[in-house]
Parts: C-alpha cells; structure tokens; sequence
C-alpha cells in the first residue's frame, strides 16, 4: 500500500534562488518560506490564510507575502488545483508600493 502526498510544487525556483542573492538582506527569509511551501498542501485561499495570517489574499490565485518583516513583498500565483506556486515578483516594500500587485506579470529575464 502507498500513500501519497501532494505538496506545493515552487515553480520558477531558480527565479526566487536570484532574487535572494540580489536582496542578501532577505535571502535566509525567503529560503525559509520556500522551505515551509514546499512541504504543505493548500486546496483554497482559506486554508493558505489560516497558515500565514499576514498574507494578502488578492484574488483567488493572486496572493503577497510579506517577507523578512514585512521589509520585502513576494508575488505568486497559486494553482490550488494543480498544487504549484508560481513566482511572479519579489522587491522592497517600497519598490512594492510603485506596482500593481494584481496585475504585475512575471518578466523573464536571462
């Protein structure tokens, strides 16, 4: 007999690997929210809420995180259905305030 066990799947990882060695300041924060992330299973809005009661809910895929104190701001997409997180932006609190948090898109970069 198997169990299975679905947990979030990070999408774009390497994306959030270089936004930690541009805000040095952050990386250990970030690297832990990626660490709890990747072991939960979230199926709603509500229970992501009932984990981290600081995030902000922007629709019903869209959410921000504060990070490292609320010092930095992390966008993602959440795919409840398929389990996987996308990230879309990461900076300051201050560059956050200069966004549209329920519209920015994810630029690729190389």
């Amino acid at each position: 007999m198997y169990i299975c066990i679905i947990v979030m799947r990070i999408i774009a990882v390497k994306t959030l690997k270089e936004y930690a060695k541009e805000f040095h300041q952050a990386e250990q924060s970030l690297l832990s929210w990626y660490d709890e992330v990747s072991t939960v299973e979230w199926n709603s809005p509500a229970e992501l809420k009932a984990q981290y009661r600081n995030a902000s809910i922007l629709n019903n895929k869209r959410v921000v995180f504060n990070i490292h104190g609320n010092t930095f701001r992390l966008i993602v997409d959440i795919e409840y259905r398929f389990k996987a997180v996308f990230v879309v932006w990461f900076g300051t609190h201050k560059q956050y305030d200069y966004i549209d948090a329920k519209t920015i898109t994810y630029v690729k970069t190389n």
